[in-house]
């Protein structure tokens, strides 16, 4: 397949971001548990018998959180524009290569902070499909440590395929061209930064935001600080087309 004009491949992309991102398709495949904020379950209990399974849910919103990234990269970045003609799949296999150096030339917050919360982000979409990862009595047990687990691989699937993958950086804006646009950083930091992530948040959120709402009934301030202080969970929710400081257990009152 080959793509003459790049404002051609720059629309198509744009359209089929808009297309999985909507709020129409968010709301056919949201979980059934989590059909708004106001009406949120309060436990995992209460999730019906005929919900979607887990993979295919996950799946579905991270198709969407992956239109999310790549629609601001290529709303925001110059060098990921100018990618975007030419041959698609003959760029695309030239800029699937395997690592070389460690360092893949982006800053260090671009490394060691916006990957592992957009690997977190694809974590939490995982756990907010799979039965009983937010229930309150989890606790840190080994039960809340195995889901963490799975959450943490399938935040490296999705960190493999935003590298490599068909609809990935290789293929969209040809990251990897140049081999020194490649490194082992994001295979290795992402999964391993997202799984550090999600315990962190789950910590804050545990100890730190559950106490300010105690503290304040300020709606304001209370969706604020979870916001503030969970990133990847903000992230995940914005993605499944929920409000950004959603719980899943714990509806904002």
């Amino acid at each position: 397949m080959v793509v003459g004009s790049s404002r051609v491949r720059f629309v198509a992309v744009l359209v089929a971001a808009a297309t999985v991102a909507s709020p129409a398709a968010a709301q056919s495949v949201l979980p059934r548990d989590f059909p708004s904020l106001e009406t949120q379950r309060e436990s995992p209990e209460d999730i019906p018998a005929d919900r979607s399974p887990t993979w295919r849910g996950a799946l579905e919103d991270s198709l969407r959180l992956l239109a999310i990234e790549h629609s601001i990269r290529i709303g925001f970045q110059d060098k990921t524009r100018r990618e975007l003609g030419g041959p698609f799949w003959k760029d695309y296999h030239r800029s699937v290569r395997t690592p070389q150096t460690w360092g893949d030339g982006d800053s260090a917050f671009v490394n060691y902070i916006g990957h592992p919360i957009h690997g977190a982000a694809s974590g939490y979409i995982w756990l907010d499909h799979e039965d009983g990862a937010h229930d309150p009595e989890l606790g840190f047990s080994r039960a809340y440590w195995a889901s963490r687990s799975r959450a943490t691989a399938w935040a490296a699937g999705y960190s493999l395929q935003f590298e490599f993958g068909p609809l990935s950086e290789a293929s969209i804006g040809n990251v990897g061209l140049n081999p020194e646009t490649t490194g082992w950083v994001d295979h290795v930091v992402t999964p391993a930064g997202a799984l550090g992530l999600m315990v962190a948040e789950d910590a804050l959120d545990r100890y730190f935001i559950r106490q300010v709402e105690r503290w304040t009934s300020n709606r304001v301030l209370r969706a604020s600080t979870r916001m503030l202080f969970n990133p990847s969970r903000t992230m995940s929710n914005a993605a499944q087309g929920r409000a950004p400081w959603s719980r899943p257990a714990r509806p904002l009152r």
